[in-house]
């Protein structure tokens, strides 16, 4: 018989908002502040909010302007890099206690840790260990933490989403058992991982409103409607999980494609949004080399200013397989200039560069100048070590330095806000 588990989810407590406070010294269950870059003007989203001001009823991820005027509060500038620190910081922490093969970081705030060996030799019981390792990242980092306990991986994150909250300690614990007795009626159903919008609004039309609903109901139905994914929801809505940390681990995805998008800073034109994608395209290329990838596929995609026009793109076949940019950039050029309307702003952009092989597979016709390819391919090896070397802006294109341009000011970015 298989040996029972026990998972916990640590998440960090509005991690960006804590940092914040942390830095100035401030509580976040005391302080009024809100992380968000002002810049952008009061429909600026809001990264992260504190629990003082959730205290309040403000929502998080909300915009400026939505916050009520009579509340006084800090606005902190997103400083990314800063809270990666911190998240390393805390890693550290747990490297103190367990191993780096039973920790699987999910998120910049959130870590599942497989405890199950680890009890009888801190002779500890679960909440325990989970009170002693919530305290120590409050001592070294000043933090606050909650912590989800569970047999599987999925009651873990469950026991941390909804049950933490209802706990004084903030540590919730679940088994297959206490999943059903207390949470097989809770509502709404998308308070449960995994479970959007659009999956209860097509589960409520059989009425089906929570996870009793969806375990007692025909297993054929909920096939007919979900496909095979239905088994992950019959699993789930039983408190049934069979993935461990040591199969998340071992999975190696099937993907052969990298992608890259972007929200423009403003509504832009036909020609400047050229720009943009000509830059996005430098940049997959660079990351192709650097990756030794070479790719057969090149595809964009153009989301118009308030979708008021549907998105335009496509994606096109290269005659060679490459990550020379100087080949690539014909097909993007082809395809924005026969796809994308001249006449509507242009709000959102991404590339995608698919077929992906080891750029040992690499192969041109006879009438490719191989010496001119690999001399390009000297060169933009060369730039790519400088900027390795002294940042991502030590060496730019002409382009990128054109009105309307976002390559220089992205490479400051970390996850599309200010790196600190």
């Amino acid at each position: 018989m298989e040996k029972q588990r026990t998972y916990l989810c640590i998440d960090m407590k509005s991690f960006f908002a804590s940092v914040e406070c942390a830095e100035r010294g401030l509580s976040p269950f005391e302080t009024n502040l809100v992380v968000a870059d002002e810049s952008r003007g009061k429909g600026a989203i809001t990264l992260a909010i504190t629990p003082k001001m959730k205290a309040l009823g403000v929502r998080n991820r909300c915009r400026l302007f939505e916050i009520p005027k009579n509340i006084d509060y800090i606005i902190a500038l997103p400083h990314m890099s800063l809270y990666i620190k911190y998240c390393a910081d805390i890693f550290d922490i747990y490297l103190d206690y367990f191993s780096p093969n039973d920790i699987h970081q999910y998120s910049i705030d959130e870590a599942f840790i497989d405890v199950t060996d680890y009890l009888s030799i801190y002779k500890l019981e679960p909440k325990q260990l989970a009170k002693k390792i919530i305290n120590e990242i409050a001592e070294r980092t000043h933090i606050p933490a909650t912590c989800g306990i569970g047999t599987n991986l999925y009651l873990a994150k469950i026991a941390l989403d909804i049950t933490a909250k209802h706990c004084k300690d903030h540590i919730g614990m679940l088994d297959e058992q206490t999943f059903k007795e207390t949470l097989w009626e809770h509502r709404p159903i998308t308070d449960f991982w995994n479970i959007a919008n659009g999956i209860a609004t097509r589960l409520a039309r059989y009425g089906i409103h929570d996870m009793k609903g969806v375990a007692t109901a025909p297993e054929d139905l909920l096939y007919r409607n979900f496909g095979k994914n239905a088994k992950l929801l019959i699993d789930h809505a039983n408190g049934k999980e069979s993935c461990t940390i040591a199969d998340i681990k071992n999975y190696k995805g099937k993907s052969k494609s990298i992608s890259n998008s972007q929200i423009l800073f403003s509504d832009y034109a036909y020609d400047k949004a050229h720009i943009v994608i000509q830059e996005m395209a430098l940049s997959g290329c660079q990351r192709l080399l650097k990756e030794h990838l070479i790719a057969s596929h090149v595809g964009i995609f153009v989301g118009y200013s308030k979708d008021a026009t549907p998105a335009t793109g496509g994606t096109l076949k290269m005659a060679s397989s490459t990550n020379l940019y100087s080949m690539v950039k014909e097909y993007v050029d082809r395809i924005f200039e026969d796809t994308t309307h001249q006449d509507v702003p242009i709000r959102r952009l991404a590339i995608c560069f698919s077929g992906l092989v080891d750029e040992s597979a690499e192969g041109y016709d006879l009438f490719t100048d191989l010496d001119a390819l690999q001399k390009e391919r000297n060169v933009e090896k060369a730039v790519l070590e400088i900027k390795e070397k002294f940042g991502k802006n030590a060496m730019l294109r002409g382009f990128d330095l054109q009105e309307g341009a976002t390559q220089k000011e992205r490479n400051k970015l970390i996850g599309g806000h200010n790196g600190g």
